[in-house]
């Protein structure tokens, strides 16, 4: 037997705060019991001694009180036994001055009174109903006749069977949106959310959701075809919804192919930030080694390490290489070799991203530095945007090394 938490006591709040007289709410509530009000001091303007009242206590049950009373249902407690009360009121149907014809012709009885205030939409309608032989006859039909069993069962004690509730959950996601009853509405929806959607019965879920308002449900189930859209869309019920329904299905198509680019996306921008990361790290092994030196090559007054060494800078073994093919080509104008031309372009990089460039010890920083005022505004644009994005990466990653003293 379950109940949902927040609608245990749907029934009886009602029935009990009919109970509730003004003579006691005022009680709970006089201000005279709640705060000690002192009567006013009477002293003369002309003597100093008048008796000072002591200021009233500090509230503290009062204010929790207050707070109950504010807020009944959180004060209230419904007990099993008044549960199973109202249980046995539907199940004997004694008293029962409704009819509830459902499907094969089945009459399940009931009280007009809990219906009424359980369902405006039912409320409503049995007010237009007539009266034969002393009963109301209404008709919920297009559902199993279990199902409305269970709706009304509902409507009386708000409990249900797990079992029961998981067989006819979207029979009474539908009833409960039709007779306005949000707290089943709302249990309904959570099971369906938790497990219970599959590519088998997505689409048909979805459809209902968007018909019954529950937008929250919908998007999960967009969701669920969106991931798994090859097997949704091998499916009966979508082959159906196709036929039937050919504007959701484009929907559902625009909205994989949405997520597959948006995917598409976020991989280049991930690719993207890889590269500027590596020129940065390129950046911070340039400066490695004209001004410490790594291993084999270095400044001519520093004592190299020799192979040995292990090397912190992961982009220093391939830049070592760069760096000789670049001391000993003969082709070593820009756009002669290719090899050549990206050691150019690493050298103005560094150059742009120096901050020292008089005592730095990378060869035509400061050369490149003059040059820059002779670019022109479109190829300066290009190399801002490069620094900022190369700048921005190393930041995103954090901290590579302490060894960044020349650069920004």
């Amino acid at each position: 037997m379950a109940s949902p938490d927040i609608d245990s006591s749907a029934m009886s709040s009602h029935i009990e705060t009919l109970t509730w007289s003004k003579a006691a709410l005022a009680e709970e509530v006089n201000p005279v019991d709640a705060l000690p009000v002192p009567e006013a001091p009477t002293c003369s303007l002309v003597s100093n001694s008048c008796n000072i009242p002591k200021p009233p206590p500090l509230p503290s049950k009062i204010s929790t009180r207050s707070k109950c009373l504010g807020r009944p249902l959180e004060c209230s407690f419904v007990s099993k036994e008044t549960t199973h009360t109202w249980d046995k009121l539907f199940k004997d149907g004694y008293g029962a001055d409704v009819c509830i014809v459902t499907e094969g012709r089945s009459c399940v009885p009931a009280h007009s009174i809990v219906l009424r205030i359980a369902s405006p939409v039912l409320g409503s309608i049995i007010e237009q109903s007539k009266v034969k032989h002393g009963m109301r006859y209404i008709k919920i039909l297009g559902v199993p006749n279990d199902a409305v069993r269970v709706f009304l069962r509902f409507l009386y004690s708000s409990r249900y069977e797990e079992e029961e509730l998981k067989k006819f959950v979207l029979h009474l996601l539908v009833l409960s949106h039709a007779y306005s009853v949000p707290q089943l509405k709302r249990v309904c929806i959570s099971l369906l959310e938790q497990g219970w959607l599959n590519s088998e019965n997505v689409i048909d879920v979805l459809q209902l959701a968007r018909s019954c308002d529950a937008p929250r449900l919908a998007f999960v189930c967009i969701r669920m075809v969106v991931k798994d859209f090859k097997s949704v869309s091998s499916t009966e019920g979508w082959k159906v919804m196709k036929r039937a329904n050919p504007a959701l299905e484009q929907e559902l198509v625009e909205s994989v192919v949405e997520a597959d680019s948006r995917k598409q996306e976020r991989q280049r921008k991930i690719e993207e930030k890889k590269v500027y990361l590596q020129l940065y790290e390129a950046m911070e092994a340039l400066l490695h080694i004209c001004k410490d030196g790594c291993r084999t090559i270095g400044p001519r007054d520093k004592v190299l390490k020799g192979n040995q060494v292990t090397c912190n800078f992961p982009a220093c073994k391939g830049l070592e290489a760069l760096v000789r093919h670049f001391s000993g080509c003969k082709t070593r104008v820009p756009g002669g070799c290719s090899h050549c031309k990206r050691m150019w372009q690493l050298l103005e990089l560094h150059s742009r991203m120096c901050s020292e460039p008089d005592s730095c010890k990378v060869p035509l920083c400061r050369h490149f530095k003059e040059k820059i005022q002779q670019q022109c505004k479109k190829d300066e644009t290009k190399w801002k945007l490069l620094v900022s994005k190369v700048i921005a990466a190393k930041n995103a990653v954090g901290p590579l090394s302490s060894r960044r003293s020349g650069l920004l």
